[in-house]
């Protein structure tokens, strides 16, 4: 079961690197937070219907699904915003050092220390992430600062869906938490950001691929498969998106 995690996990990482693409078109229209509110709670409004019949969302749940939902709302809103004031792949990298800070998490947090074999993989994969999406050169831009500090919190989102997330069934905590970072987003872009921005085109696109694939299931099989690998496990998998966010790009 673990190994189909992480292959399922690897099928995320493209996915997701393939949606920087659509972030990147978000960003050249100046929109950051009406993007992520409209691409959240549509995906979590395409999850409805499989949720499955008669489950009764425990109290709990709820609770767990907000703290969720804002921490989810931190990282992408700093990803989104920064993607703004810095280039794609600049983005890709700077957001990939959530493998680095997610062991580090476990050991502060749930005194899990790390194996030696993960550190050195974690350290092999932030190397790599930097090669692949700089050439070896880095400029630093206004929107990296914003891009790190997002990667923490991806961190976050990370040790919480292991730790919390997998008490509960997939997709009705999955499409609750989208929706509660979705709106969140909505609301402050409605006040400080064009809202007929997203009646463009481009942007109509951009949101319906990153709903209903990034969000809608990249999201969702990250949810199922981190309750069947370990956070870390997760972090270094899904930080291949770095990869092919380059090749998308």
């Amino acid at each position: 079961m673990r190994l189909k995690a992480d292959l399922l996990l690897f099928m995320v990482a493209v996915i997701w690197g393939t949606a920087f693409v659509a972030q990147g078109i978000a960003g050249q229209y100046g929109i950051a937070y009406l993007f992520n509110g409209a691409s959240f709670m549509l995906a979590a409004f395409i999850l409805i219907p499989f949720i499955p019949r008669r489950i009764k969302i425990p109290r709990a749940q709820w609770m767990w699904m907000f703290v969720a939902g804002m921490i989810l709302f931190i990282a992408t809103a700093m990803q989104q915003v920064g993607l703004l004031f810095t280039k794609v792949v600049s983005a890709s990298f700077l957001t990939s050092p959530y493998a680095v800070f997610t062991p580090f998490l476990l050991w502060i947090g749930f005194r899990e220390k790390p194996h030696k074999l993960d550190m050195l993989t974690v350290g092999m994969a932030a190397v790599g992430a930097f090669l692949l999406s700089t050439a070896g050169r880095f400029e630093v831009r206004a929107g990296d600062v914003l891009e790190v500090a997002g990667s923490l919190f991806w961190a976050f989102h990370f040790v919480f869906l292991g730790k919390f997330a997998s008490n509960f069934e997939s997709i009705s905590f999955a499409a609750g938490h989208f929706f509660i970072s979705g709106f969140i987003n909505f609301v402050i872009g409605f006040f400080i950001e064009d809202f007929h921005t997203l009646t463009l085109l481009p942007i109509i696109g951009a949101i319906t691929y990153r709903a209903s694939l990034s969000i809608g299931i990249g999201y969702t099989l990250q949810v199922w498969g981190q309750k069947h690998t370990p956070p870390t496990d997760a972090a270094l998998v899904l930080g291949l998106e770095a990869v092919f966010a380059v090749v998308a790009g």
